[in-house]
This record gives structure tokens, sequence and C-alpha cells, in this order.
């Protein structure tokens, strides 16, 4: 295989599942899609730096339920639950600005990830927040992999940056990698995300792969 093939396509319906789930629906396969998508960048874009993992969508025949996971869900949820009413109210208004109208089992849950250092989405923001610091992105990528490495279910781990590194005039590439990384591998779980963050002079692009070991068929239960 010559070309490059998201880590995560790549393993669906062999290790990984849709982060879109729809249960008996009919109607416009293109509407739902519009929707979904539009809805999963404005939550990303809304819930930026609370370490969201994974915002994932599930639709039944009367039913829409979002599935955010986040290292932080404390400051998502709030006090008492205020910070998840208002998330609630501003995707419903979001929704009615797409032109859609929201289901009357209309639900928004909230899950904590553990081990935040072993998804690639949650270390990948962790990077975008050092370097929009100033921080040395060399410092930044040295220190990351070290807390990646010092999990223990990690075996791997590779971060990618480019652009205008350290705000020099012409963009590069540098990458970091310790332990092993197997992308043609099917059965390996490899963890994958991009992120950007914003410095003054223009984005910097991150990649990050996290291998996690081999995935084999579950024991059946007695």
């Amino acid at each position: 295989m010559s070309h490059s093939v998201h880590p995560y396509s790549h393993r669906l319906g062999i290790l990984r599942d849709w982060k879109s789930r729809w249960f008996g629906r009919g109607g416009s396969y293109q509407e739902y899609l519009r929707v979904d998508v539009l809805l999963r960048e404005y939550l990303e874009k809304k819930l930026r730096g609370l370490y969201v993992n994974s915002i994932e969508m599930e639709r039944g025949e009367n039913s829409f339920r979002i599935i955010i996971k986040t290292a932080r869900p404390g400051m998502v949820i709030g006090r008492s639950g205020e910070g998840a009413k208002k998330l609630r109210a501003d995707v419903l208004k979001q929704m009615r600005k797409l032109g859609v109208e929201a289901p009357r089992d209309f639900k928004i849950d909230i899950e904590e990830v553990r081990d935040p250092e072993t998804h690639a989405a949650v270390v990948g923001q962790m990077i975008a927040e050092g370097l929009e610091k100033r921080l040395p992105f060399r410092r930044v990528m040295k220190q990351t992999v070290e807390k990646v490495m010092a999990n223990r279910g990690v075996q791997g781990v590779r971060i990618n940056l480019s652009g205008r590194l350290g705000g020099a005039e012409m963009g590069r590439k540098e990458y970091l990698k310790e332990g092993r990384i197997p992308l043609q591998t099917l059965r390996a779980d490899i963890d994958f995300a991009k992120e950007k963050a914003h410095l003054p002079y223009g984005d910097i692009g991150i990649k990050v792969w996290i291998y996690r070991g081999d995935i084999f068929e579950k024991r059946k239960k007695n």
C-alpha cells in the first residue's frame, strides 16, 4: 500500500466502530450527514481546551443522543449541571440554525476518559496548549512523549509537527518517535489524531499516533 491511510478508518469494522450510528432512519442520508458533521465541528470548537477525546452521535426513530468523551467532565458539566444544561440549549439553538427540528428524546451524555495520556486527541490538545503558551516545540514534544510512554498500556508513540516552528520564516516538519507504530497490522490498537496550534505567525499542524498493543478476539464469557 503506497498511499497513506487514516489509522481509524483503516480499522473500521475490525477494532473501531463508526462515530455516527443511525438506527431505523429513513429519509435523506445527505441531510443527516450534513447535520452530524456541522454539529461535531461546532462542539469541537466550543469545547476546545477541555480535552475532548471524541464526540459520538446515535440516532433512533425519535431520539438523538450525543456522547462527549472528555478528560475534564467536571468542567463540561459545571456546578450542579449548569454547564450541561447550557450546552444542551446551545446545541438545540445550533440545530435550529441548521434548519433541523430536534427530536422529542434529545440527550447529551458526558463520559469521563480514563488515562488521558493514552488517547491521541487529548495528547494533541496538550501539545497545542504548550505551543500556544510559546514554549519551545522540542521541549514540548520530548516531555509529551515521556508522559505518554510512562503509561503501562502504551507501546509506542509518534508526534509530527509541521509549520513555522519556532517562528522561522520557512515552514518545516519535525517528528519524535519512541517504541513501535505498526500501521499495517489491522489488530494493532493505534489511536490517531490531528490538531492545530494557533500562533500569531500562523498555525502549526500536530499529528499524534499512539500504539496501545494488539487486540485479539475476546474470550467467550462463561
